[in-house]
């Protein structure tokens, strides 16, 4: 499924393109919606949506002004407006996907079905990134560096430098050895098979952890894990015995 917000400061364009896109793009959930600006930036901060459907002329500040607030354009973003509202021409000329209101099915079809394509694109560079940097160093294990990308670089990391990695919906952080923190868009099960081989442990649900990295194992409070950089990870009750068990083994 792709993570989808809509911000429009009138809330029947924001029902009727909830309605359209579960009757005609079912692959879209909207996971959250805003009337204005500000707290269309905060449910992006919140939800890390995938693609972001925004109308331009807003009371306060523009559509324009929620991109610019952004610390980088991690989602694609189609915009909704009507015809005659400022920014129409540059919007034409930067070829950024736009639907005029009100919204045409078939347009907002082709409009999905190319974002949707723009993701999977970004989906397919990830895995290939990681596959051309496994391949070579295919003979050293210990050598193999994992691509983390974001929208402003990628990143080859050593998993013996990842302490732990938490998700948050969609994405990813990557908590590293000297204090960096790298978010990436990508769910945390793909990285489980991945990092098993170098003595991860998926602890819970949004929570995975370098064995090497467990500072110490404390068992109130339904137990968990104070990792190096001073993270606390919470054990799920579900992973408990599992847990326990590679941690048995480390002695």
């Amino acid at each position: 499924m792709i993570r989808a917000i809509i911000i429009d400061d009138e809330k029947n364009n924001i029902e009727n393109l909830t309605g359209l896109l579960e009757l005609h793009s079912p692959v879209i959930s909207v996971v959250a919606t805003a009337t204005n600006a500000d707290e269309g930036i905060a449910k992006i901060h919140e939800q890390h949506p995938d693609l972001l459907f925004l109308d331009i002329q807003m009371p306060g500040k523009n559509g324009f002004e929620v991109l610019k607030s952004l610390p980088h354009h991690f989602v694609e973003v189609i915009f909704v407006t009507a015809y005659d509202q400022y920014g129409i021409p540059a919007i034409k000329f930067s070829a950024i996907d736009y639907l005029l209101k009100p919204v045409n099915i078939a347009e907002l079809k082709t409009a999905v079905s190319k974002a949707v394509e723009k993701l999977n694109q970004k989906k397919q560079n990830f895995q290939l990134e990681n596959l051309l940097e496994m391949m070579k160093n295919k003979d050293e294990k210990n050598e193999h560096r994992l691509a983390l990308s974001t929208a402003k670089q990628t990143r080859f990391v050593s998993p013996g430098d990842i302490i732990r990695c938490e998700s948050s919906n969609a994405y990813t952080s990557f908590y590293l050895a000297g204090g960096d923190t790298i978010m990436v868009s990508r769910p945390i099960f793909e990285y489980e098979e991945l990092l098993a081989a170098y003595g991860f442990i998926r602890c819970h649900q949004s929570h995975l952890v370098n064995r090497k990295h467990i500072k110490s194992w404390l068992k109130d409070d339904g137990g968990y894990l104070l990792m190096e950089d001073g993270g606390k990870v919470p054990i799920s009750r579900n992973k408990k015995e599992q847990v326990t068990a590679l941690l048995m083994a480390m002695k």
